[in-house]
């Protein structure tokens, strides 16, 4: 096979990732791919798997491949997103320390690390990155958890100097625009427009990115349409569960059995990690002020 060729295949299937088409990313046929692209696209396949429920069938694969580090680091990420937050953590701590300059230890080791509520740690395992693409967005990711959009805007405009017509780029550019607001929320609408409308490319992703555009620009029933819409393609989609529990609270509607499904789906969603921390700060609040008996 022409290596441009592989090469270029090999590209589809991060494009086809990150636009969240899972499924076409684990169906994909891998093999006239190159020996040196083959590991790339194992570990993005297990990666989609990942994102479609399917931890525990990971978990199983990756049993046994720990001398692999990037297969080690899909293992960190299964473990996390099964709710085994201290195994995930110690090994992605390990896999750090052991393989720095690994692109995919960088970027699922980061994950973890941030999904354990360590920024700063993980802000450092990507700043080895040598033009890493995914690094850089998911340091725009966390920049923008952090509440620092400037720096996450900073990161963007370096980035589309020597990358700007990548889709990743694209992306984080149109996260960061919803951040900023005015109007940039249109324009990071047209993204995500764009992107759902290319043929063969309408996934959860797409959805989910113009459907919160739509609730920032104050278009509640056509965020609701979509997402309605989506989920009853994709039910088990974290991330279309999570925004249509947000849509429902400001639009006043009850979230119980969304949370719940959610809870199912994947128990480490940093949605339900943040409710359980308000949750138990009301707790801790209220229990100032309840009442004390006395005998």
């Amino acid at each position: 096979m022409d290596p441009f060729s592989a090469e270029g295949e090999l590209i589809n299937i991060h494009n086809a990732f990150h636009q969240g088409q899972y499924q076409n990313v684990v169906d994909f046929d891998t093999s006239a791919l190159s020996p040196e692209n083959q590991l790339p696209a194992r570990v993005l396949q297990l990666r989609a798997r990942l994102a479609l429920g399917q931890t525990d069938e990971v978990l199983a694969t990756v049993d046994g491949e720990d001398e692999t580090p990037d297969l080690a680091a899909v293992k960190a990420l299964a473990l996390h997103a099964a709710g085994n937050g201290e195994a995930a953590l110690t090994l992605a701590q390990e896999l750090a320390d052991n393989y720095p300059d690994n692109a995919a230890v960088q970027v699922l080791g980061a994950t973890v690390l941030q999904g354990q509520g360590r920024s700063e740690e993980a802000l450092a395992v990507l700043a080895k990155h040598q033009g890493g693409l995914e690094a850089v967005a998911l340091i725009v990711q966390i920049h923008l958890q952090q509440n620092r959009a400037d720096l996450a805007l900073k990161e963007v405009q370096a980035a589309k100097r020597w990358a700007q017509d990548s889709l990743l780029v694209n992306l984080a550019e149109s996260w960061v625009g919803m951040r900023v607001g005015g109007e940039k929320y249109q324009s990071a609408f047209y993204v995500y427009e764009e992107l759902a409308s290319a043929p063969g490319t309408s996934a959860p992703l797409s959805i989910v990115g113009q459907a919160v555009a739509e609730i920032h620009l104050g278009r509640l029933p056509e965020a609701e349409a979509a997402l309605s819409a989506a989920l009853k393609t994709y039910p088990d989609d974290a991330e279309l569960i999570a925004n249509t529990i947000v849509l429902n609270v400001l639009a006043g509607k009850p979230t119980e059995d969304l949370e719940a499904h959610l809870e199912q789906v994947q128990p480490s969603h940093a949605l339900l990690t943040d409710l359980q921390e308000k949750s138990d700060l009301f707790d801790t609040a209220a229990a100032k002020y309840a009442a004390r008996v006395t005998a």
